[in-house]
């Protein structure tokens, strides 16, 4: 191995990296003070509200159909870190990035559930993978403004079935610079299938309230592969819930039922119900009795399949109060 000797001087002293580094923080912070830049972040603030995106005036100049304002933003932003890092070779951008070869991604602006995202798919590296076979559907709207490149792909929209089984349907999709795309990814998606050099996009994604689960289905057959929770809060909750449980922790269940009772995201519900069982029978069980008595609740007919299995198995559950009778 080779290192060159600007990395080969930092064993022994890291301040030069330290000092590019506070360089590029310096360079950052100033793009995010400029008016223009400034009145765009103050606007996902906004946007975290859920108003429209004709309500936030910033946002909707920047995704206007041409995409003038968008393609300057992401100009002005990559010549302004491109020259510092240039001068400072040895300092990393500080924003949330991430590449896999194929997608990179770099995080502009982040408030609440709001991201503004550019994001660059290689054409090269998608005729290397693959052609997909799943296709994923999560709580979140989305915005795209095609920035440079031209590419083909689907619209994918589910049309009905259960959430165990979709009714996909695909309609063909062409992209070029400028165009705008806005889906609500509950029931749409999109699917690249051909990428003329590299596709690059400023977007803009906005979490539901309440966020449901992401579900994955098999293109071909519309069957459910995969499912995981929609929002980062169910993903601690369920892993905080597994956690305490298995560290037998039985002060938490009276925690886990009140979740599993409480109004929110319906598989959330369900896994709380799940370790409050474990870790607590009795606890466990009366939370599964009341939310079985709750016609107008989507996870009423689970809940009684399930009261009815235990019952069947362990009878002495029925010496729980709230199942009496």
């Amino acid at each position: 191995m080779i290192l060159h000797h600007a990395l080969r001087a930092l064993r022994d002293d890291d301040a030069p990296q330290c000092a590019a580094q506070a360089s590029l923080l310096r360079t950052v912070d100033q793009w995010r003070a400029e008016p223009d830049v400034a009145r765009t972040l103050r606007g996902l603030e906004e946007f975290t509200d859920f108003r429209p995106l004709a309500a936030c005036p910033a946002l909707a100049a920047l995704f206007a159909p041409g995409g003038a304002e968008a393609l300057a933003l992401a100009r002005h932003f990559a010549a302004t870190v491109s020259t510092a890092i240039a001068a400072e070779p040895l300092g990393q951008v500080p924003l949330r990035h991430y590449t896999d070869g194929l997608i990179s991604t770099l995080l502009l602006g982040k408030a609440g559930n709001v991201s503004l995202t550019l994001v660059t798919i290689d054409g090269a590296a998608l005729l290397r993978h693959p052609q997909p076979a799943a296709i994923a559907f999560g709580p979140h709207e989305t915005w795209e403004m095609i920035l440079a490149g031209t590419a083909r792909g689907h619209h994918v929209e589910r049309m009905g079935g259960t959430n165990l089984k979709a009714d996909i349907r695909r309609t063909p999709l062409a992209m070029v610079p400028g165009d705008l795309f806005t889906w609500d990814g509950d029931r749409e998606a999109k699917l690249m299938l051909g990428i003329h050099g590299q596709l690059t996009l400023l977007r803009l994604q906005r979490r539901k309230l309440l966020a449901g689960p992401t579900r994955e289905y098999n293109l071909a057959t519309g069957a459910l592969i995969h499912q995981a929770a929609g929002n980062p809060r169910d993903s601690r909750l369920e892993s905080m819930m597994a956690l305490v449980g298995r560290m037998g922790r039985g002060d938490a269940a009276p925690h886990m039922a009140r979740l599993a009772l409480a109004p929110g995201s319906t598989p959330l519900r369900w896994q709380a119900l799940r370790e409050c069982l474990a870790l607590d029978t009795a606890a466990g069980f009366a939370a599964l009795c009341e939310v079985a008595a709750r016609p107008e609740d989507e996870l009423s007919g689970p809940a009684l399949d399930l009261r009815k299995q235990l019952l069947a198995t362990y009878p002495q559950l029925s010496e729980i109060e709230p199942c009496l009778g």
